[in-house]
């Protein structure tokens, strides 16, 4: 997607929101959301890796305290030609990562401890490579700006029902309730699924390229989703936003998912394997049975050998 769609995306975004402001307070409403809209965007360009991870409640971690995963990310980016991204782990068990940051020098990267534990060395890289490549691709400022204002719009709207469903003279304007409560929302969300959809499709191929492994990013996307969806992730659950900087939908909905399907999205990759010169992917489709990472802080031992310490995990719990 090219830089000046990515512009009239965003700025789509922000006429919503003066739109609504302008169905709640007129003239005056619109300018007081535009105000809203331009103070957000720069508080977001400055904040916005502090605001998710904050949100995220993630742990910054580093070559002691976890040198299996954070050498893995510098091995990486080095690859990539990228600066070194900030590290950071969440202790949740839905498997899920994600990007963040205003420009490449000021990234972050993280990873669930679900996804550790589910995922094999390779299909970890094969994540990490792509949450890379939307660092690479200048994705992360541009989706957490764009979930950020239209968490706003959510919430105006709500304001908006409560503020028409509570007029005393029953003069409110249904066309302008109509469109602070159902149309703009629906078409914010339409916005958000355009930008998040398209970048997911370049990250796959970036990560491939980074890693030089798309059958394990692929492998990885098959384990993830179906129990990205099926486990519960509070910080979606209670700001759905948040759900286009994942690298799975936490729910199952093709026409309201930010991102492409997943079957779509292994398919590509099989293609991208296939112009690697990479053997055809034959079990990717098919979600394998969770077992022990390298890199997982509740890696469970085999029958046939004693459990060691995780690198995420010193304590051996």
């Amino acid at each position: 997607m090219s830089g000046m769609k990515t512009t009239m995306l965003l700025a789509a975004l922000t006429a919503l929101f003066m739109a609504l402001g302008y169905t709640l307070g007129g003239s005056g409403g619109a300018i007081i959301a535009l105000l809203a809209a331009a103070g957000m965007n720069l508080f977001t360009f400055w904040n916005a890796d502090k605001i998710v991870l904050r949100m995220h409640d993630a742990r910054e971690v580093d070559a002691q305290s976890a040198p299996d995963f954070y050498n893995l990310v510098r091995d990486l980016a080095q690859r990539a030609g990228l600066p070194m991204p900030r590290v950071y782990i969440i202790d949740q068990d839905a498997p899920n990562a994600f990007a963040t940051g205003r420009n490449p020098d000021n990234a972050a990267v993280a990873a669930t401890s679900g996804l550790l534990s589910m995922l094999s060395r390779d299909e970890v890289a094969g994540v990490m490579a792509h949450e890379l490549g939307h660092v690479k691709n200048r994705d992360t400022l541009i989706m957490t700006m764009v979930a950020t204002i239209a968490g706003a719009i959510s919430m105006l709207a709500n304001f908006g029902l409560f503020f028409r469903g509570n007029d005393r003279d029953g003069h409110g304007n249904m066309i302008a309730s109509l469109l602070a409560v159902i149309v703009a929302p629906f078409a914010a969300m339409i916005v958000q699924m355009a930008i998040s959809r398209t970048r997911e499709y370049g990250a796959d191929r970036a990560g491939a390229e980074i890693s030089g492994n798309p059958q394990a990013l692929a492998s990885a996307l098959a384990k993830i989703s179906g129990q990205a969806e099926r486990i519960p992730n509070p910080v979606a659950e209670r700001n759905p936003a948040a759900a286009q900087l994942y690298i799975v939908p936490t729910h199952v909905s093709e026409l309201f998912s930010t991102h492409p399907a997943t079957e779509k999205r292994i398919a590509a990759l099989q293609d991208i394997a296939a112009d690697m010169g990479a053997p055809a992917l034959r079990s990717a489709a098919m979600p394998a049975a969770p077992r022990a990472s390298a890199l997982s802080p509740h890696a469970a031992p085999s029958k046939d050998q004693p459990r060691r310490r995780s690198a995420l995990d010193p304590n051996g719990r």
